[in-house]
């Protein structure tokens, strides 16, 4: 369910997986599936308020499925380019992007996006 006065928050599951080399590899689904499974569970860590989460998952994990919490999102090309939708549709709402890919860092902060760093999510 959408809050326009929720804090979007947009996980990269690619870069965040990737970012803890145990074996996620072997497993890409099942990792993504991990992360939304912590991210339901947990939140965010540090932060109050209210957030909506959605976790952006490509090529091997695409498919994953929503749970209450968590909103998967399959990008049907580039997750990059998925999530810099996401965040230029937000309109006014404010937007954390969970990602330590520079590039995709650059793109959603030039469209007012705030960023923080894969252990935002991850033990």
């Amino acid at each position: 369910m959408e809050n326009s006065a929720a804090l979007l928050v947009i996980v990269d599951a690619a870069n965040v997986v990737g970012s803890v080399p145990d074996g996620w590899w072997r497993d890409r689904r099942g990792a993504a599936e991990r992360l939304r499974d912590r991210l339901a569970e947990r939140g965010l860590p540090g932060r109050t308020g209210p957030a909506e989460i959605v976790l952006v998952v490509e090529g091997a994990a695409r498919g994953v499925e929503s749970v209450p919490g968590v909103r998967v999102e399959s990008a049907p090309a580039s997750g990059d380019d998925h999530m810099v939708g996401l965040v230029a549709g937000a309109g006014e709402r404010p937007v954390l992007v969970v990602t330590a890919d520079r590039e995709l860092r650059r793109r959603v902060t030039a469209l007012g996006a705030t960023v923080a760093g894969p252990r935002t999510v991850h033990p």
